[in-house]
């Protein structure tokens, strides 16, 4: 039977991965996909706006994105 994911239920899913392995949200939503044979679109469009800040973030601190203007907190 094929379980129908949500985006609270994948949010999670990948929020675990994050805690358990120890790892970034990147490479968690990315070890996700592998494991299930997943489309890394397909996940993309399952995620909240939480994990997708997250994922900005992460990719702002590597460069891949250019750096928007924050005020420190």
């Amino acid at each position: 039977m094929v379980e129908i994911m949500n985006t609270s239920k994948f949010s999670m899913i990948i929020e675990n991965f994050v805690k358990e392995k120890r790892c970034t949200y990147m490479d968690a939503v990315v070890l996700y996909c592998e494991e299930n044979e997943m489309e890394i679109e397909s996940a993309a469009k399952l995620l909240n706006t939480r994990i997708k800040e997250q994922l900005e973030v992460e990719a702002m601190d590597l460069n891949f994105i250019p750096k928007v203007n924050t005020l420190p907190i």
